[in-house]
């Protein structure tokens, strides 16, 4: 009994020692050998295996790697393998026989995480043998994530129904045998596939009760996710635009958009969205631009509390559309329970009409309160007039308005208000064009000019000026 209490000692020293010294402690005596032996952790890459990569050294590199992972496997049992990690770089050459003999060692029954990830040539000449999941070696496992490889996943598969996690980047798989893969993983809640450029279409089946997130990026082909799993609540996407499809009885409530080179995302959101999901309490849109400005709907988010929106410009081409940022406010008046809105715009990408030296024909729409608005941000706050019209119509409108805080620097940290480079790590601000910096020095004069006299007693004005030692420039701002 003693013996077996120190045993359990051993194993527990073990299991939280670096595997490089952990499997040198197993060459002392037996016991320590026994011990190791019940490793639950296997994390196989050049710095677990004390490898360092020298110039001119690749060759012995990919050699030690082989042969440490060989002596490892061969000295470990295996059955106690709980999170098995194979990190495979390009030069190590590794053959699809020698990589399926490790994989043999290790999953076994009880294994519960898995993590390949091999280098990009790899595919698709490496094809991941399904049959190491069969005589319940797959039952067990809960992650899995496999990057660079073809997967054939047939319609009797049936070996992943512990699943709740599955990752696969740049893996070569169709819609087809994506649902052979997941048909039968009860317990699947989060699905993450970025690359698969073999998709065509994604269902998620509504006997998966239990999945709840879903992303989806840069997979280029698909053109329709379709979902009946009853409790989809996270959706994230990132590429060419799709079909989106989530049922009658869609309960997602967290929405993240983003499309590749298409413009008018926000348009597709207000038109389409209400529909789609009706349930959203959380939108986050990025948009490469916007040609067309955001349409007054009359489909509602009635559960919409948190929007957020990125506008900028990817093409190369000279911007003529001038944005109104003002149309904005259609999300304001689709959004009744709406808290919080960010707005993040870079004016560098942007065409705009100046607010400076003429606020004469600042144009007024008619004024819906917006009683539970409370914290609004933008950043990259510039001197175009309709993003100056959107501020003001704000400050009118949001009756529960608490914060408003304005960003004149896109995309940088704010400091103290006198110097930003202290918020910076890196101890200064990043590099800006000078056109951007300019701006900033403008956006700022009409914050002073036009914005702060305006703000009520309660809302909390925040400022984010430009650098004084970063972004100093001589301006002359009428």
């Amino acid at each position: 009994m003693i013996k077996l209490y120190i045993l359990d000692i051993w194993c527990l020293i073990h299991s939280l020692m670096p595997l490089r010294d952990s499997a040198r402690s197993a060459c002392v005596s037996g016991t320590f050998l026994r011990s190791w032996r019940c490793r639950p952790i296997l994390t196989f890459n050049e710095e677990t295996l004390g490898l360092k990569k020298k110039e001119g050294q690749k060759s012995d590199i990919a050699k030690a790697f082989a042969s440490r992972v060989d002596c490892i496997l061969k000295n470990h049992l295996g059955t106690c393998v709980k999170i098995l990690e194979i990190v495979i770089l390009d030069y190590y050459k590794v053959n699809a026989c020698h990589l399926n003999s490790w994989l043999k060692s290790a999953i076994r029954p009880g294994i519960e995480e898995v993590t390949i990830l091999l280098p990009a040539k790899q595919i698709p000449e490496y094809i991941f043998p399904c049959s190491m999941f069969v005589d319940g070696c797959g039952n067990s496992i809960r992650y899995l994530h496999l990057s660079y490889c073809t997967l054939r996943p047939t319609v009797e598969f049936d070996h992943l129904r512990s699943l709740t996690k599955l990752h696969l980047f740049e893996v070569l798989i169709t819609g087809d045998e994506l649902g052979c893969l997941i048909s039968s993983s009860f317990s699947l809640e989060e699905l993450e596939l970025r690359c698969c450029w073999e998709l065509f279409c994604l269902k998620i089946p509504f006997w998966l009760e239990r999945f709840s997130c879903l992303r989806v990026d840069e997979c280029n082909k698909l053109q329709v996710i379709e979902s009946t799993a009853p409790n989809l609540s996270t959706v994230e996407f990132f590429g060419e635009p799709v079909q989106l499809m989530f049922g009658e009885s869609s309960q997602v409530k967290n929405l993240m958009l983003e499309y590749s080179f298409e413009p008018n995302a926000v348009n597709y959101a207000i038109t389409k969205l209400p529909s789609i999901a009706p349930h959203l309490e959380t939108l986050i849109l990025y948009s490469t631009c916007e040609r067309v400005n955001t349409p007054i709907v009359a489909d509602k988010f009635l559960h919409l509390k948190h929007l957020d929106i990125y506008i900028g410009d990817d093409d190369d081409e000279p911007v003529a559309f001038v944005y109104d940022y003002l149309s904005l406010v259609a999300f304001f008046d689709a959004s009744p329970a709406l808290e919080s809105f960010t707005l993040c715009v870079d004016p560098d990408d942007m065409k705009h009409d100046s607010v400076l030296g003429d606020t004469s024909s600042i144009r007024q729409i008619p004024r819906h309160s917006h009683d539970r608005l409370k914290k609004v941000q933008v950043n990259g706050f510039f001197s175009a007039k309709s993003m100056f019209e959107l501020i003001c119509h704000i400050i009118e409108t949001a009756t529960s308005l608490e914060s408003l805080m304005l960003d004149c620097i896109y995309g940088e940290e704010m400091g103290d208000g006198t110097a930003r480079c202290s918020a910076s790590k890196f101890g200064k601000c990043r590099r800006r064009s000078k056109r951007m910096v300019l701006e900033a020095h403008k956006a700022l004069s009409v914050i002073n000019k036009y914005i702060v006299g305006r703000i009520p007693s309660a809302v909390k004005l925040s400022v984010g000026k430009p650098c004084s030692r970063c972004h100093a420039i001589d301006v002359d701002l009428l």
